[in-house]
């Protein structure tokens, strides 16, 4: 279900969870809404588990450094309530951006941005082109480095050293990229593509039951959070 929700939605509905999570400063509103995401995550949306294990490790080592600092080098006025808030809230804030993450498509976001609200289509497909040109820019780096491995260039030992070679790589990428952009740049004018005006559009973003059936769920994980810190 979380996976079909309309990313707009979903987006708008994680931000405003994010806002009102903010003004809860006890540890059971953040630490009862990691809970239920991890639980609406398991019953309601398709994730690899093992990556989401692996990108919420480096979260959790946050988490465990904003206990451990905000007792030892606290003022007086922290308490081990205090360190739990914080710890839990970045668990809790790193669950609900991952779920977003995991269960949303990059460009279904994009045109559902263009559709439901209204993004300019001048930022927009500049978001889609930098995000095509990901893959590219990840190619064109082994190849210079495979290129420059055949003409002898050795890659330093020491980190100081392989750090200050990279320039080596990097201005080729930067100039490929350059060329690539302006060429891309070229192509929709080409095409027609102004970013002004009425738009039509080939692929349909719409809202459906999906949509209404995960914003109650997200509604009701958040008022249960802030229930439990009021009562707890």
């Amino acid at each position: 279900m979380i996976n079909r929700m309309n990313p707009s939605v979903k987006f708008v509905m994680i931000t405003v969870s994010m806002i009102a999570m903010a003004f809860f400063f006890n540890p059971w509103t953040p630490l009862v809404f990691f809970m239920g995401v991890v639980l609406i995550q398991l019953l309601f949306a398709t994730v690899s588990w093992k990556t989401w294990s692996l990108m919420m490790l480096p979260f959790l080592l946050g988490a465990v450094g904003y206990f451990w600092t905000t007792l030892v080098f606290g003022n007086e006025d922290s308490t081990l309530g205090t360190a739990l808030s914080l710890s839990f809230r970045v668990l809790a804030f790193s669950s609900l951006s991952l779920l977003f993450v995991f269960t949303t498509k990059p460009v279904e976001f994009i045109l559902s941005l263009m559709q439901q609200l209204k993004l300019s289509p001048k930022i927009a497909y500049s978001i889609l082109v930098g995000y095509q040109f990901l893959p590219v820019l990840k190619d064109e780096f082994f190849q210079i480095r495979q290129a420059q491995q055949l003409r002898g260039v050795e890659v330093p030992k020491s980190p100081v050293k392989r750090v200050t070679a990279m320039r080596h790589l990097l201005i080729p990428m930067l100039a490929g990229a350059v060329r690539k952009a302006e060429r891309t740049a070229f192509a929709m004018e080409a095409r027609g593509f102004t970013g002004e005006g009425d738009r039509d559009f080939y692929r349909k973003i719409t809202i459906g039951r999906a949509d209404a059936a995960g914003s109650l769920l997200i509604l009701v994980l958040l008022c249960g959070s802030m229930a439990a810190g009021w009562l707890l």
